[in-house]
């Protein structure tokens, strides 16, 4: 591993023997009290996980989604907590060809709770009230807002301080609170208590889950009672492909993951290596491959009970091989979905001294998702609904308890020997697959340490030849891709957060190095 860090950053990789990265300082910290109560590192993942809500409600809140992959010591797990759509939703029921993307119509059922009970039925070893102790603390007593968060609550506060009780919740004084003052949610603490006490039965079918239904009801929303009681997140396993002498997993659709594998397919068919790092010609061959895995997904992934073929095929050798041919290696393509033959979130990572890795992701989708918070309990609702189509035969088209499609992807990485290598996320709404993308290239292809491939400038696919880069990016080398036949677009600084926020753990021999995204307030944290 390459332990140089050549791009602008005032941090450093973390090592240590146990670890956690995430996006907010205080949630990273409760995951590390976890481990040195001698908790394990799903311990540690649930602390984080369930802090953040508290902490980093622009991205998360009990009412988000999670999806997890975790290797327990011995072998990996894949875990699908991902909500479905209320069983009275029907493509009639929505007029205006678009999805609403806040309010109750576009709540489905929030699946986070889910995933930190089956998590810590099957892998934990401290008891849940322990687990949960400091995200209620920092829901009753209060904690100091951390500055990039004070900005996004503040964007978010403009769009949403008219949605069913979020005011209320989250707008004390009537604005978002600013950067180091203390912000307190009582009525949450209360509501991750009641979850505690219940081992989250609370939330799904006892008092919660009727104060959740009933207030969707008086506001015109679907999802009832027996939508939430019937929820249940799955045990799904990790969909793979081989990469610069690795292999990647992710999480098998109703999710992106597969664009990842797809991009990372196509790239070891077209010899990516052969040029730097940071040269046009190897960034040119990712964002082409990257463009061709992203129009497939659009077309075909979905809720894999409801696509066309089985997700494997897309992942198909023959097929894979195929696609890569339309990759120019000079030029850049607008490229249209093939179809195989039959045949905004947060994100952490946390590992400990035993061996164990796990690697979670969890959001409300768009910020503070729908904007609904249901009074007296400061729980903010995701607005997943937003991610169905419309389109009449769409794959991914609104039906009743259809999981929609998915934007959150958790990733992980085994060395050639099948032994944990790496868990990351990079965080961002479409960005996500495209950030992991660019993660593997530049740790597996290249050997980056995890800070250096965080730091780097980024790219982001937009559609047709228009790409998006950050501010940061060489200019010579933006040029270059434009002489390739690339629409780049140089977005401003204040745009950082369309680039995502990764955090990245990985193996160096016998204990872990760490990433921690300048773009994020979090860090990575270790003893």
């Amino acid at each position: 591993m390459d332990v140089s860090l050549p791009y602008a950053s005032q941090r450093s990789p973390v090592l240590g023997d146990n670890m956690v990265a995430t996006s907010q300082p205080l949630a990273a910290q409760a995951g590390l009290a976890m481990l040195a109560q001698g908790g394990n590192a799903i311990d540690a993942a649930i602390a984080t996980a369930m802090a953040l809500t508290v902490v980093e409600p622009t991205g998360c809140g009990l009412g988000s989604d999670a999806f997890a992959i975790l290797w327990d010591g011995e072998e990996l797990h894949g875990l699908n907590a991902s909500g479905r759509a209320p069983a009275a939703w029907t493509a009639e029921r929505f007029a205006g060809g678009k999805m609403p993307e806040r309010g109750w119509e576009s709540v489905t059922v929030p699946g986070a709770v889910s995933a930190w009970i089956a998590l810590w039925r099957r892998f934990g070893s401290l008891p849940l009230a322990t687990i949960a102790a400091p995200a209620i603390g920092y829901a009753r007593n209060g904690f100091p807002v951390s500055p990039i968060i004070a900005v996004l609550w503040d964007k978010a506060a403009q769009l949403l301080a008219r949605e069913p009780g979020f005011a209320e919740a989250f707008l004390p004084e009537g604005r978002a609170p600013r950067a180091g003052e203390r912000f307190r949610l009582p009525a949450l603490a209360a509501s991750l208590e009641a979850i505690v006490e219940t081992e989250g039965e609370s939330f799904y079918r006892g008092a919660l889950a009727e104060t959740i239904a009933a207030h969707a009801d008086a506001h015109g929303g679907a999802l009832g009672a027996e939508d939430l009681g019937t929820h249940g997140a799955d045990w799904v396993g990790t969909i793979a492909i081989p990469f610069a002498g690795a292999t990647v997993h992710e999480i098998p659709p109703n999710g992106q993951g597969i664009v990842t594998l797809m991009s990372l397919g196509m790239l070891e068919r077209v010899g990516i290596g052969d040029a730097p790092v940071d040269d046009p010609r190897t960034l040119h061959l990712a964002i082409e491959a990257t463009k061709l895995a992203l129009a497939d997904a659009a077309r075909h992934v979905a809720d894999a009970d409801h696509m066309a073929f089985p997700h494997g095929d897309l992942l198909d050798d023959g097929y894979l091989t195929e696609r890569a041919k339309q990759v120019h290696r000079s030029r850049a393509g607008d490229p249209g979905h093939g179809t195989p033959k039959p045949g905004g979130t947060v994100y952490l990572a946390a590992a400990d001294a035993a061996g164990r890795m796990v690697s979670f992701i969890q959001s409300n989708y768009m910020g503070f998702g729908s904007g609904v918070v249901v009074p007296g309990t400061g729980i903010s609702l995701q607005n997943r609904g937003a991610g169905f189509s419309l389109e009449a035969g769409h794959a991914n088209r609104v039906a009743p308890k259809k999981r929609p499609f998915h934007t959150i992807i958790p990733g992980f990485a085994l060395d050639a020997a099948g032994q944990p290598l790496s868990a990351f996320g990079v965080m961002g709404g479409p960005m996500q697959a495209q950030g992991h993308t660019q993660m593997m290239l530049r740790m597996l292809a290249y050997g980056q340490n995890p800070q250096a491939a965080a730091d780097a400038p980024r790219w982001r696919v937009i559609g047709g030849r228009k790409v998006a880069v950050e501010a940061s990016f060489d200019p010579a080398l933006a040029e270059a891709l434009r002489g390739m036949g690339h629409e780049i677009v140089v977005e401003p600084p204040d745009a950082v957060f369309a680039f995502g926020g990764a955090q990245i753990i990985s193996r160096l021999g016998d204990s872990y190095v760490a990433g921690s995204d300048p773009r994020k307030d979090g860090q990575a944290v270790a003893f």
